[in-house]
């Protein structure tokens, strides 16, 4: 018979201490997962949190507008001629009357200078005639046209002068100049004044934009019933095309007193200060525009609402700190924020951050929202919110 082998009495133990563990359900080694690993659980997901409260807040909209220059000139050549020089930087400011081209003057000197000799001749004739005319040696009709040939050559001389100031183009306005239409060594002027430059006067730079007629009315008939309260709509914000608040307030200048019949929409004019010239003509903007005040309102941040199939809703923490969602319905904006005028009562917990890390009936841990620092600028007319 077959001897058994032997056993290391170490292994034997070892291995039957492993099946008692599995048999009792317990935990193998430490961060093994399994049904009963609680101190191994993953903790909740902090969100950040704020708490609405009732207050007086702005109404809001932003427009659609673009940005135009208050004044634009085009540089044009006024005389024929060659163009030797280009006296101007592209994209600088320029004053008004500072020389941007110089086209050759020569031709234009000789002929100024061919004018004057002429004047010189013709006084020197006239000069010469007048004593001659009590002796009837000059007849009345011979000074006359002598006369007549002095103004014609005046005039001929007053054109050159003027013909010869033209080679240095200046500029009619001061501003911002762009780059130059013609190069050292083309031929301007022939036919017609040919376009060098364009110069735009951007500081301060207009804002125009548009409002919907059917809005205006809402908000007229809202301001009859009460709902709404007259605000400042002389002072507007900008709206950058990368989402950020231009720092300097701009001003009403005018709005139409028609309605564009293909839009339905009323033009809208703006102006806003440029010192940087930061702001530049074409840019797209919005522009925020007060429309009114609204008492007893919930402000929400915009990044706690969210839309689905049954509208806006936002995601609370409640007592048990566990997600639940929250239908809402809102009156508009102000500023960034939303206006809750149904759904929440005030005091709610909201999440603003984190949302993207739960789920409704999920359990996390609320810690209070920091509202992000707004321009300095901008900070002195923001409405508070009261979180």
């Amino acid at each position: 018979m077959a001897s058994l082998p032997s056993i290391n009495k170490r292994e034997l133990l070892a291995s039957l201490l492993a099946l008692a563990v599995a048999a009792c359900g317990g935990e193998g080694p430490p961060g093994a997962g399994g049904p009963g690993a609680g101190p191994g659980a993953p903790p909740a997901p902090e969100v950040a949190v704020m708490m609405p409260a009732s207050s007086t807040a702005t109404l809001t909209q932003d427009l659609p507008g673009r940005l135009q220059a208050v004044r634009t000139a085009q540089v044009r050549a006024r005389v024929e001629g060659i163009v030797e020089k280009r006296l101007f930087a592209e994209g600088s400011d320029v004053k008004q009357g500072q020389t941007l081209f110089q086209i050759d003057d020569r031709d234009y000197k000789s002929t100024a200078l061919s004018a004057k000799v002429d004047v010189e001749v013709m006084k020197a004739a006239l000069k010469r005639y007048e004593p001659l005319l009590p002796s009837k040696a000059v007849s009345q009709q011979e000074y006359d046209q002598a006369q007549v040939k002095l103004l014609q050559t005046q005039a001929a001389l007053t054109r050159a002068q003027i013909n010869l100031e033209n080679t240095r183009v200046p500029a009619p306005i001061g501003g911002r100049i762009g780059r130059a239409l013609v190069t050292e060594g083309a031929l301007v002027g022939r036919g017609e004044p040919t376009h060098l430059a364009t110069i735009e006067q951007i500081d301060p730079i207009y804002a125009n934009f548009t409002q919907s007629n059917a809005e205006l009315l809402r908000l007229r008939q809202a301001m009859q019933t009460g709902k709404l309260q007259r605000a400042d709509q002389t002072r507007l914000e900008l709206i950058l095309e990368d989402g950020s608040v231009y720092p300097l307030p701009g001003k009403l200048e005018f709005s139409d007193l028609a309605v564009e019949p293909e839009t339905g929409a009323v033009n809208l004019r703006a102006l806003f200060p440029n010192p940087k010239h930061e702001l530049l003509p074409g840019q797209y903007v919005r522009v925020r525009f007060n429309q009114g005040q609204m008492e007893g309102s919930l402000r929400v941040p915009q990044a706690a609402v969210m839309a689905g199939e049954q509208g806006q809703f936002v995601l609370i923490v409640n007592a048990e700190n566990k997600v639940e969602p929250r239908p809402i319905e809102t009156a508009g904006m102000s500023g960034p924020d939303w206006l809750v005028s149904g759904g929440l009562q005030g005091g709610e917990q909201v999440i603003v951050n984190g949302l993207q890390k739960v789920r409704p009936g999920a359990t996390v841990k609320p810690v209070p929202w920091q509202a992000p620092a707004p321009a300095p600028a901008a900070a002195q007319r923001a409405t508070p919110a009261a979180h």
